[in-house]
């Protein structure tokens, strides 16, 4: 156990002050870890402190239109994370009488979360002996104990749990697993480590075998799909504006767009100005960016163009600028909108 209490007196002098860290509030620590799944802290620290400031309690998360949620998350990216927050809020809010469940079995059974959030709960909230397992985890797991199992594999999963409880401190869940997860955040990070001011330089084994950068392991490489979108900012005589709101399955969705032209392949700017034209019946079209706008995705590579037609007619169904402003759309098209609209 001298490397838990050596973890948790190096965390008690070096952890950072964030505002999670200092309650029970089962909501707030549901909410900032669903803000910081696949997220920095310094990006999420401002958003969480909007939700909390705007949604201060489940009951008014819950009560919220999906809209609202939407546009609060904008940017943040995954936004599946906003609509199984807002399903979840509306679950505890009006089938749990607005109390979050206080053990991990039953956090699992919530929409949206998983082993590592319902361990994270469970310990901050409840003190409850579960240790919690995510990439700083797996990091500094493997590095210090010298484990080469790949990290993409499920059944891997188990071994570091299994560990990770091993060396949970009993009473001391909270602190354990907020010192082991801040260690890796700050200390142990992926990549020029600084290991000679290491607590644990004289008994790391990647450090001792200059195996640090090749842990943990991870074999497994993402497959990543190339998405060619063309974008038309459609305004009518009257300088309406027409959105279409994703609802498929897909990338964003339940975020607003202007009106797309998606191709599997790479089309020249000539022939997609040309689908337009026939599309719209128009010949006079704008193209805001010659070079493609490259917008990443975990899985996906996006290949984006906009552009902007006028039509002579009012066009039903069609919204004010003002109006255009409050939909929640993905950050790329927001910035296109800030950049262009807003300058």
């Amino acid at each position: 156990m001298e490397f838990s209490k050596a973890l948790i007196s190096w965390y008690l002098q070096n952890k950072r002050d964030l505002p999670w860290r200092n309650t029970k509030n089962p909501y707030y620590i549901w909410l900032s870890e669903i803000i910081l799944q696949q997220t920095r802290v310094a990006q999420g620290l401002p958003y969480y402190l909007k939700f909390t400031e705007t949604f201060p309690t489940v009951q008014t998360l819950a009560n919220a239109d999906e809209e609202e949620v939407l546009k609060l998350w904008q940017g943040l990216g995954y936004y599946s994370r906003a609509r199984n927050l807002h399903q979840t809020a509306k679950n505890i809010s009006q089938n749990k009488n607005g109390k979050f469940p206080d053990n991990y079995l039953e956090l699992k059974k919530l929409k949206g979360v998983g082993d590592y959030t319902a361990a994270a709960i469970a310990s901050f909230s409840y003190q409850e002996n579960i240790a919690v397992v995510d990439g700083n985890v797996y990091r500094v797991l493997a590095r210090y104990f010298g484990l080469d199992h790949d990290i993409s594999q499920p059944k891997t999963k188990k071994i570091f749990q299994e560990l990770a409880d091993n060396l949970l401190p009993k009473g001391k869940a909270s602190e354990f697993n907020q010192a082991i997860m801040e260690f890796g955040a700050l200390q142990c990070i992926p990549k020029n480590p600084d290991c000679e001011t290491c607590i644990f330089n004289n008994s790391c084994f990647a450090l001792q075998h200059k195996k640090v950068d090749q842990l943990p392991v991870k074999l497994k490489k993402i497959k990543v799909t190339n998405r060619y979108l063309n974008f038309v900012v459609v305004k009518d005589i009257s300088g309406n504006f027409t959105l279409e709101k994703r609802s498929e399955n897909d990338i964003w969705k339940n975020l607003h767009q202007f009106p797309l032209i998606e191709s599997s392949t790479k089309d020249s700017l000539e022939k997609t100005i040309q689908n337009i034209k026939i599309k719209y019946k128009v010949e006079n079209i704008k193209l805001f960016n010659e070079k493609e706008i490259i917008h990443k995705l975990s899985h996906q590579k996006l290949h984006i163009h906009f552009f902007e037609i006028t039509l002579e007619t009012n066009i039903e169904n069609s919204i004010t600028f003002s109006e255009l402003l409050t939909k929640p759309f993905p950050i790329v098209i927001h910035n296109f909108i800030e950049a262009n609209y807003l300058n």
